[in-house]
């Protein structure tokens, strides 16, 4: 399958303008995702359908917590990453190329979506949008399906690319990782400023969004870094945006202690300083699982792991005062 957004330079290597990255690919070679070939003149998207994981998940591991509360969705994944995240829990399918297998079909991905009852496809476990091809052709034949399209991705990606795909998705979560670039610099290989951009982009065109920050130990951890995030998040995507802090665990190459709940617990309260909806992940307890009204606490969905109890609404309004739900349901 021939790859989209590149050129021919007058070296003969091949330029992938993707994502920002822009890598100039010798002959032979794949560009730093792993993925896309420089084959004959011509970028390849090396393995268009050959899928890594297929789960029907709760939507909620995704995760989004205002979407579809309660449903599933089923998921798929392939093989590659953009980035080298030094802590990365998937580096067993994102830092490696393409694994030879059988090509699974985009109408073959929506009929299943179909079968099992989900309410779309959800396109995550490696970076997405490195299989952009494959991604685009599977949300055409899942919308055409009447279903949902959803994006996991850490939203390193060029606005052109983006643009086009943008009217085929429904919704996405995007890893923000850090406000520091020099943490994109040192720990992911790439850099903060292209992420700010397609969050505000995506948000722009009113895909509904929610953001994940894994938060590590001694690194991304402080108070003033929680400040900074909460207050770009405001600023730029806007306080109703759902910001989900999440623990990390020493994974890949990565040997920093666990993320103590305290320290997410103290996430929480800074950032619903300035948004409306935080969330906790990979802990339990009280704090940061339930979703409630940001003007009376009304309860709006309940949610113990992934079991999931989402209130009754009419007219789309909070049964305690009558504000607006921000849910799509």
């Amino acid at each position: 399958m021939e790859a989209k957004y590149w050129h021919l330079e007058s070296d003969q290597t091949v330029q992938c303008r993707l994502c920002p990255h822009a890598c100039r690919i010798a002959p032979g070679r794949t560009g730093r995702c792993g993925v896309r070939r420089a084959v004959d003149g011509r970028l390849v998207a090396e393995g268009y359908g050959m899928i890594s994981s297929a789960h029907l998940d709760p939507v909620e591991k995704k995760p989004l917590y205002h979407f579809h509360p309660g449903s599933t969705i089923f998921s798929i994944g392939g093989w590659g990453c953009n980035l080298t995240c030094q802590c990365c829990q998937n580096w067993n399918i994102s830092q490696r190329g393409v694994d030879q297998g059988n090509v699974v079909l985009p109408d073959h991905v929506a009929s299943e979506a179909r079968q099992c009852g989900a309410v779309g496809v959800a396109y995550t476990y490696n970076e997405p949008l490195i299989g952009y091809e494959y991604v685009f052709d599977c949300a055409r034949a899942v919308r055409a399906a009447g279903l949902v399209n959803v994006l996991v991705t850490n939203g390193f990606v060029a606005l052109d690319p983006l643009n086009e795909l943008i009217p085929w998705v429904n919704a996405m979560n995007i890893d923000l990782k850090s406000m520091d670039d020099a943490y994109y610099r040192r720990f992911c290989g790439a850099r903060l400023q292209p992420v700010l951009d397609c969050i505000v982009r995506s948000c722009e065109a009113g895909i509904h969004v929610e953001l994940t920050t894994l938060v590590i130990t001694g690194i991304n951890d402080t108070d003033d870094h929680f400040r900074r995030l909460a207050d770009w998040v405001a600023e730029h995507a806007g306080r109703r945006v759902p910001l989900h802090l999440s623990a990390y665990h020493p994974d890949y190459r990565m040997t920093e202690p666990r993320t103590p709940s305290e320290t997410l617990e103290r996430g929480y309260r800074i950032c619903r300083e300035r948004l409306s909806y935080v969330y906790l992940g990979n802990v339990r307890g009280p704090v940061g699982c339930d979703t409630v009204c940001p003007d009376c606490a009304t309860p709006w969905v309940r949610r113990s792991g992934y079991t999931v109890q989402c209130e009754p609404f009419r007219e789309r309004a909070c049964p305690g005062c009558g504000r607006p739900v921000d849910l799509v349901i």
